[in-house]
């Protein structure tokens, strides 16, 4: 058997996503977990992580399920939706990597006032931090309901905002980078499934269509 015959495309298919199987089950995991010790209660981010988990397993399962049964229908599927996956994952990691402290700035600004307050008041707590940016016309009324220990402790306390700024330059590189890795494998899926599919199986009729 040389490596890129029909057993070596089939088993390096079902590696790759036994790996994906396991990354969706990560993410289900930790979610679950998140909740379960009360880290982070806000329902649409506990869903939304359990949903990229699901679509990665189901994924994940779907080209499984062709690799072993050499599934013509399936494995095309499975392509298809791992090259929009890709095109997806790619941008994002892409723009994860060049946003600038301006663009964080005003993209921690949006998304403060869109959080409930419940949301806002676990952040304060989590980070010790109270308001966002001084700059905001809201930063006041923020400050005044803040429930952050820092608050009893010290005359002043740390805007949320400066805080997100300085590990958001980490998280952002981070989850570029991750991103970025996970999309290149995602084409080796894809290239995997295409090869795989155009293969004949020793084993089968010679004579069969494929």
């Amino acid at each position: 058997m040389v490596c890129g015959g029909f057993a070596c495309s089939k088993n390096a298919l079902c590696a790759l996503n036994v790996v994906y199987m396991l990354v969706g089950l990560l993410l289900i995991g930790v979610a679950a977990w998140g909740k379960g010790l009360g880290l982070v209660s806000s329902i649409h981010i506990i869903g939304g992580v359990i949903a990229v988990g699901v679509f990665l397993l189901l994924i994940a399962v779907a080209g499984l399920v062709g690799a072993v049964n050499h599934h013509q229908v399936l494995l095309f599927f499975y392509m298809i939706i791992l090259g929009l996956v890709f095109i997806f994952q790619f941008g994002i990691s892409c723009s994860c990597l060049a946003i600038n402290r301006s663009k964080q700035t005003d993209v921690i600004n949006a998304s403060w006032w869109v959080m409930s307050n419940k949301t806002r008041d676990e952040l304060e707590r989590s980070f010790d931090c109270c308001g966002l940016f001084n700059f905001t016309t809201l930063y006041q009324q923020d400050y005044d309901f803040c429930t952050a220990i820092c608050k009893s402790q010290s005359p002043t306390c740390q805007m949320c905002g400066e805080k997100f700024l300085k590990h958001s330059d980490e998280a952002l590189k981070i989850l570029g980078g991750v991103g970025l890795f996970f999309s290149f494998t995602e084409i080796l899926g894809v290239w995997l499934a295409m090869r795989f599919r155009n293969q004949k199986d020793p084993r089968a009729n010679p004579s069969a269509f494929l």
